[in-house]
């Protein structure tokens, strides 16, 4: 089974080419930096040991961050993500938390053997390791080609990859086993890994429990404060496919009711915010007196959860599997969410029975609730309270892993 995989990768690789090429051409790469996608890059390696630290996209890089700050300093580390909206993140993040001289980012190559080897001959990563589902055997067997030792942080693994995997038990087990140490985010997690073949299985626990508050520009706080007032307001984040307009539906019936509301959209993707509304941030439009702000910059969620303390968290009421619930209780916001909240289920059970969350089944049952809040903001701050306690677990996590990444 490896060494089909390996020969379907490597006949894929000029399809993949054409794939990375029309992404860049609708804005999802960088095109002046597809090169790193087929393991291509000119930048020196640092001098000294080197971590290589792959995570997918824009949740896995949080989650990390507390992970990356308490390592040693003399310790440099290659972190590799695979979208655009990662990359302007950790560009804005790394400098914030002082890691910019010793955190570099580059866009992870595809799993093709020849870009997985141009990529770790250059790099020489002396470990590597890899954020919650991030298996891809050619960059897997690579690095044990090369005798880098590797582990697997913050580990998830769904009932259903599960199964997709025991369908493949030896090329499995090979990828499993061949990891130093594997961390997983909670037991169910960590039985379906040892079930794979995993050995060497460390205390377990969620990293997204233990991320700090998203970061803010506390001055343009202070200033949109100030122009919001007293307003009732509330947020609908990350929406996607079809939420924003949910939430510009509800918005307008619930103006009725609420005198000079405001509904702050934040779409998962900014390009989507140019079909929400005219009063764009990105455009230089501050809230309104009344009506709908859509939040299309990368980077202020910290901003948009302190501003509205009543927040749905979006790909929730599709079936995409929600976004972190986590980042808006932590900074005390009453949070509800639609029942498609499968690849967040921890996190949303802790917060559900904390009476911190409520899962809504559909748009009509977010009016009602949203509705509720505003009436009875005293409710609204009860739930934001008990999410903030709900969400402050495993502070000392980030630093136990750290030190094992370290020793790796």
């Amino acid at each position: 089974m490896r060494l089909i995989y390996h020969l379907i990768a490597t006949l894929l690789a000029p399809f993949l080419r054409l794939y990375l090429a029309r992404r860049a051409r609708r804005g999802k790469e960088i095109a002046t930096r597809l090169p790193e996608r087929y393991g291509i890059d000119a930048t020196p390696r640092p001098p000294g040991r080197l971590l290589w630290l792959h995570a997918a996209s824009v949740g896995e890089s949080v989650s990390i961050l507390p992970v990356l700050a308490a390592l040693p300093p003399e310790l440099s580390v290659l972190l590799t993500t695979g979208t655009v909206t990662s990359a302007a993140l950790l560009g804005e993040r790394l400098p914030a938390l002082g890691l910019a001289s010793r955190v570099f980012h580059r866009f992870v190559p595809l799993d093709v053997p020849a870009w997985a080897a141009r990529f770790l001959d250059h790099w020489r990563p002396d470990a590597a390791a890899f954020v919650e589902s991030e298996i891809w055997p050619n960059l897997l067997a690579a690095c044990d080609a090369r005798h880098i030792p590797r582990a697997l942080l913050n580990a998830r693994l769904s009932p259903r990859s599960a199964v997709a995997w025991r369908r493949m038990p030896g090329f499995a087990h090979r990828l499993f086993a061949g990891f130093a140490w594997v961390h997983p985010q909670s037991e169910p997690d960590a039985a379906r890994l040892r079930a794979l073949g995993a050995t060497a299985i460390v205390a377990g626990g969620n990293l997204k429990f233990a991320a700090p508050p998203l970061a803010v520009s506390e001055a343009e706080l202070a200033r949109l404060r100030a122009l919001i007032g007293d307003r009732p307001v509330w947020l609908a984040a990350s929406t996607r496919e079809g939420e924003g307009a949910i939430a510009l539906a509800v918005h307008a019936r619930l103006a009725e009711l609420h005198p000079g509301l405001l509904t702050i959209i934040v779409p998962r993707q900014p390009a989507d915010g140019a079909a929400l509304g005219p009063l764009r941030r990105s455009l230089g439009a501050p809230p309104p007196q009344g009506g709908i702000w859509i939040g299309d910059t990368l980077g202020e969620m910290g901003l948009y959860y302190r501003l509205a303390r009543i927040a749905f968290v979006g790909a929730s009421l599709v079936p995409i599997g929600a976004q972190n619930p986590l980042e808006p209780a932590r900074l005390g916001c009453a949070v509800a969410m639609g029942p498609h909240g499968f690849k967040n289920a921890e996190a949303i059970a802790l917060l559900c029975d904390a009476g911190a969350l409520a899962v809504v089944a559909d748009a009509a049952a977010l009016e009602a609730w949203v509705d509720d809040l505003l009436r009875h903001p005293a409710k609204a701050a009860a739930m934001g309270q008990a999410g903030t306690a709900a969400a402050s677990r495993a502070a000392d996590l980030p630093a136990a892993l750290a030190a094992r990444l370290a020793a790796l």
